[in-house]
């Protein structure tokens, strides 16, 4: 998921993405450990999805502590 397209999700978007994106994760490790996993970029790719949704959480809170 690129950052443009996290950016245009709502709060509770964001929430969703983020758990479904660590569920990705841990079933990519999952499959990896006992050798089912096909696509080994897989890991990396949605690690960098779950980066890009704490950024912009991160940014988001930022934004309400200055506005507040």
């Amino acid at each position: 998921m690129d950052i443009d397209k996290v950016r245009t999700l709502s709060d509770a978007e964001l929430e969703d993405a983020l758990r479904d994106a660590k569920q990705d994760l841990w079933q990519a490790r999952f499959a990896l450990s006992t050798r089912q996993l096909k696509d080994y970029s897989a890991i990396p790719l949605t690690r960098r999805s779950i980066a890009r949704i704490l950024t912009v959480q991160r940014e988001r809170a930022a934004e309400r502590a200055r506005s507040a």
